[in-house]
């Protein structure tokens, strides 16, 4: 056994074979995948400038001298069943040190390698610091069968002493047989909001909406949600989160809105599916925006008006047939605007005056068709490689975009604040001036909730008030009345 002082490199030092009777003794069996040196006092000192060697080798340092024990290739290739044997790089960066300190930290330099340097008051308390010159307190410790390596903080935003505290307390909780890694662990196997939100979209949203929608919740969530909302846990997602996100929307009140619904649905689906607590729906209690709506309604002088406008552009030219058809079938038959331009003739029953559609927004749908609107029909040409009523530019395609022609056209007739929905809100409300029921209103309609017709009823007074100006006209007591004072 060869004995140096202070040494500072070993080249071409005389060591003596060691066998398992040796200083491996001192070590744990190979089950133990993470053992730690013997409880010996080192001086750091000792290994400065101690090269790598290729054969594998125990050192030992006590006073500043070290004993190397070189291991035989024959022992190391048959020690799978006896001992765990190290490296010498991997058993200097274990080396056990003395107690952690400030001064002790500060004066360990980086190296090619993770070096750990281990407190030798509380087992598994030490320092790692990394090849980039980061230090950071862990604490190595075992569950069951498992050895576990924490990491308690970094070395300047803790200090010494307040890392021993938190490495005291995790290994209370060792002790009590729970596993201070345990809740990491599962915050780690959680999945994030937007793989989440990604798995919503394509499993609930594609599969279960209608294309529209579905792209309008897609458009929504890709524009409106932050990323750093999207890098959270689905679990740690909560109501001051959401609110917040909402408000910062305030000034597009009406896009807010429709986020915060679509995040009421995510949130409930994933209630459903087990991401989430039940009642734990963080876009709940939300109060969402007031918003101004709109209530633009043509009156039958404006729609009169408009008619002319639509004849007297068709007689020129200044639109093509199919635009000013189409115009003229959302105003007669209420029906929605990608309704009327997906129309194909296959759907349409001339015999009994009804568009039978095989899917809308709200599912299969019958649009009754007036004498005026058969008319419309009637008039359109046909072209035998085109299904369409409503024909596109392009061969067997339907009209795409109705918006920029109807701006041209609504300018003409000084309706400039008339939008293509408003055509539909203004076939309900000739409905309901002529006395027609909400509920048969919302059968004309297509809608599928009652709530959605309902935004109609306060038109219902016109002909409530007509109908009391007809009964008092038949009422004759106020004349007979003055009669009486004469």
């Amino acid at each position: 056994m060869s004995q140096v002082q202070s040494v500072t490199h070993v080249s071409g030092i005389k060591c003596k074979p060691c066998d398992k009777n040796g200083p491996l003794k001192e070590w744990c069996p190979r089950q133990d995948s993470n053992p730690r040196p013997p409880d010996y006092k080192f001086d750091i000192s000792g290994i400065i400038g101690i090269p790598v060697e290729t054969c594998r080798r125990f050192l030992s340092l006590k006073n500043k001298q070290v004993t190397i024990w070189v291991f035989p290739k024959v022992l190391v290739r048959s020690s799978s069943s006896a001992y765990y044997l190290l490296t010498e790089t991997h058993l200097a960066s274990r080396m056990h040190m003395p107690k952690i300190t400030k001064r002790l930290i500060d004066a360990t330099e980086p190296a090619d390698k993770d070096i750990f340097l281990w407190d030798d008051q509380l087992a598994g308390y030490g320092v790692k610091v990394t090849p980039t010159g980061r230090k950071l307190f862990v604490l190595q410790y075992r569950i069951g069968r498992r050895s576990r390596r924490m990491t308690l903080g970094r070395f300047g935003a803790l200090t010494a002493d307040q890392a021993r505290s938190v490495a005291q307390s995790a290994l209370r909780q060792v002790a009590r047989g729970d596993d201070p890694l345990a809740e990491r662990d599962l915050k780690r196997a959680e999945k994030n909001t937007g793989g989440v939100l990604s798995m919503f979209l394509r499993e609930h949203v594609d599969t279960k909406l209608k294309g529209r929608s579905s792209a309008e919740y897609r458009r929504l969530v890709e524009t409106l949600v932050p990323s750093k909302l999207l890098r959270l846990p689905i679990t740690e997602i909560s109501r001051p989160n959401v609110a917040q996100l909402h408000n910062n929307l305030a000034e597009t009140p009406y896009q807010a809105n429709r986020l915060l619904a679509v995040l009421r649905k995510f949130f409930n689906w994933c209630e459903k599916n087990g991401y989430r607590e039940n009642h734990s729906n963080p876009a709940m209690h939300v109060q969402p925006f007031k918003e101004r709506k709109r209530e633009r309604f043509l009156t039958p002088a404006e729609i009169s008006h408009l008619g002319s406008v639509l004849s007297e552009i068709e007689g020129r030219g200044g639109q093509g047939p199919f635009v000013i058809a189409a115009i003229r079938l959302l105003i007669l038959t209420g029906a929605r605007l990608s309704e009327i331009l997906t129309l194909q003739w296959d759907w349409i029953d001339f015999e009994n005056s009804r568009i039978r559609l095989p899917d809308s927004k709200t599912g299969a749908k019958t649009i009754y068709l007036s004498p005026p609107a058969k008319q419309v029909l009637i008039g359109l040409q046909r072209y035998e490689d085109n299904p369409h009523v409503i024909c596109g530019a392009r061969a067997g395609a339907h009209l795409v975009n109705l918006q920029k022609p109807w701006r041209s056209i609504r300018k003409q007739a000084g309706l400039d604040d008339v939008r293509i929905h408003d055509l539909r809100h203004s076939f309900a409300s000739i409905a309901v001036a002529n006395g027609m029921s909400l509920p048969m209103i919302g059968k004309l309609l297509g809608h599928s909730q009652p709530q959605t017709t309902a935004r109609y009823a306060h038109l219902a007074d016109d002909p409530i008030r007509l109908a009391v100006d007809q009964i008092g006209q038949k009422i004759d007591i106020c004349q007979s009345v003055e009669k009486g004072k004469e």
